[in-house]
């Protein structure tokens, strides 16, 4: 029995326990085994802009970031994520007090959440969601309340008065994701004046994830809702370099909130990764500098490769849900005649030699996304094109 124990109580934390391994990595697995195109995880596949590659490269060989470096960040990055918000949004603030450099969104979302949530505490977000929101709000004792986007005329949609009734005594924050994974909706300035008077009536604090600021596209337009008035004191906004630069796995994402809510997300923080991305954070620091250009030039072409997937997505005969912002598509697959998403899902690359994600995962209400399945289109355009060829099998 050495190495074992005699309880009978599990090893893993309850709190944990319905969090297994994620679907990401079983659908990358899938892929490699059958050799299909992944369209499944969000990641791109060529890297990002070269100067920005050899700024880090420089930051590196002249020791910049090679030991630790400050906990908040360093702070010619702190002072470029102020630049841009200024820049982007009108938005002031203090490089010192009120931005946090994190180890990409992700450990963003959990150090607010840990930080401002304790048990009992009740935790709004729209599903579908991004699955680390559930794992967070877990992770701290809290109970997530969702409230689900519906898709009504080719979106998914938020019911504002199915928000206004989620909302309780218990209620602490709400966690907004806007350019929104998976469906690529995109709040509307009605829709976020109307989150912002709640919030303020209620006294709730909120966290708004914010990752794909830089891909919005047709006529939607992203608004942090920080500028919104009176929100500027309870909100926290968090942003990446990952999705806006292709270099996700450089992992550098960050916070900014007012200095007594920024305060808070660093004490949760410094005891998750303490810091990371050392290097890279110069690197994030020289991108965030880039001229609009470059913002431009990847919007056009990130919108380019949705047009692309979408419409071959419509012509192998799914349902398509053409997004507003992000770099997901999602689809309803039951004009294939199918239902069940994972199903769909494990059998898509034998069928037809891609992977995908299915929704229902990102749902506390499974039935409701069973019949939705998620492609991302951040990849290589000839990649698009060959999945395309490929997914038109279906209809056949």
């Amino acid at each position: 029995m050495t190495g074992m124990t005699s309880s009978t109580r599990p090893l893993l934390n309850r709190r944990l326990a319905e969090f297994g391994t994620t679907i990401f990595a079983e659908m990358s697995a899938l892929a490699t085994r059958t050799g299909a195109i992944n369209l499944g995880q969000g990641f791109p596949d060529t890297d990002g802009p070269e100067a920005v590659r050899e700024a880090a490269v420089r930051a590196l060989r002249e020791g910049r970031g090679n030991q630790y470096p400050p906990g908040p960040g360093v702070p010619e990055l702190r002072t470029a994520i102020a630049a841009h918000q200024r820049r982007r949004y009108g938005l002031s603030h203090d490089p010192d007090t009120e931005v946090l450099v994190t180890a990409g969104a992700t450990e963003a979302i959990a150090a607010t959440l840990l930080a401002l949530v304790e048990p009992g505490d009740e935790v709004i977000a729209f599903e579908p969601y991004y699955d680390s929101y559930a794992a967070s709000v877990a992770m701290a004792g809290g109970t997530r309340v969702p409230v689900t986007l519906r898709p009504h005329e080719g979106a998914f949609r938020l019911d504002l008065d199915e928000l206004r009734a989620a909302v309780t005594d218990r209620t602490r924050l709400l966690l907004i994701n806007t350019p929104h994974n998976p469906t690529g909706t995109v709040l509307t300035r009605e829709e976020l004046t109307a989150i912002a008077e709640l919030a303020v009536e209620r006294d709730l604090l909120v966290v708004t994830d914010e990752v794909y600021e830089h891909l919005v596209f047709d006529d939607a337009e992203h608004l942090p809702l920080a500028a919104f008035p009176r929100m500027r004191e309870r909100t926290v906004t968090i942003g990446s370099a990952g999705k806006t630069f292709s270099f996700t796995g450089w992992k550098v994402g960050w916070v900014t909130a007012a200095p007594p809510l920024v305060t808070a997300v660093r004490s949760a923080k410094q005891f998750l990764t303490y810091v990371a991305s050392g290097p890279f954070q110069y690197a994030v620091a020289e991108a965030l500098a880039l001229p609009d250009s470059y913002f431009a030039d990847f919007r056009a072409d990130m919108l380019a490769k949705r047009d692309l997937l979408a419409e071959g997505l419509a012509d192998a005969g799914f349902g398509v849900f053409k997004p507003a912002g992000t770099y997901f598509v999602t689809t309803d697959i039951r004009p294939l005649g199918e239902s069940d998403g994972f199903a769909f899902c494990r059998a898509l690359p034998e069928r037809a030699g891609v992977v995908a994600i299915p929704n229902a995962v990102f749902y506390d209400h499974r039935k409701e996304g069973a019949p939705f399945v998620r492609f991302a289109f951040c990849k290589r355009k000839d990649v698009l094109e060959e999945a395309v060829a490929r997914l038109r099998r279906l209809a056949v």
